[in-house]
């Protein structure tokens, strides 16, 4: 009994592996057809520290892609956001204080998540002697503003004061 369900096993092996071979023989015009004409280029490129969680507003989007420049030494001021931000860290290291007065350091060739909402707001600063280059996707619900302005946090010398 041992040796049959070993021949069917080796059966069943040899039928794809023979499958797969003769894929090698289709044309290559029945795979793909190929592009003419087209450029692209990275502009920006950052690797997350986990699983991104991207949810989109309800209702029609806005997506915009921009990049923002900190000098060392500025801050973006504390606000908020309508709708998730992607953002990739191209130059530099951004520092933000969250709502929680907890501090997220996030060094050039990585990426995050800015979720949305009141509850949400936050600061970005440059404590770097380099500017800070983000190239950020904006997911926002239709019409509405990059991002709203917010009341500081007092985290109590937290480095969540305002800039």
């Amino acid at each position: 009994m041992r040796f049959g369900r070993q021949q069917g096993r080796l059966g069943k092996v040899l039928v794809i592996g023979g499958c797969a071979a003769a894929l090698g023989f289709v044309p290559s015009a029945a795979v793909a057809t190929p592009g003419s004409g087209v450029s692209a280029t990275v502009v920006a490129e950052g690797t997350s520290p986990g699983k991104l969680k991207v949810k989109t507003p309800k209702g029609r989007t806005d997506v915009t892609f921009r990049t923002i420049t900190i000098e060392p030494g500025g801050s973006t001021g504390w606000h908020t956001h309508r709708g998730q931000l992607i953002a990739v860290v191209k130059q530099g290291t951004l520092t933000r204080t969250l709502d929680d007065c907890s501090v997220e350091v996030t060094p050039a060739g990585t990426s995050f998540i800015e979720p949305s909402g009141a509850k949400h707001r936050h600061i970005g600063r440059n404590l770097g002697t380099e500017p800070v280059v983000l190239w950020v996707t904006y997911l926002l619900p239709k019409g509405s503003e990059l991002s709203d302005d917010a009341d500081a946090v007092d985290c109590g010398g937290k480095s969540g004061g305002k800039s």
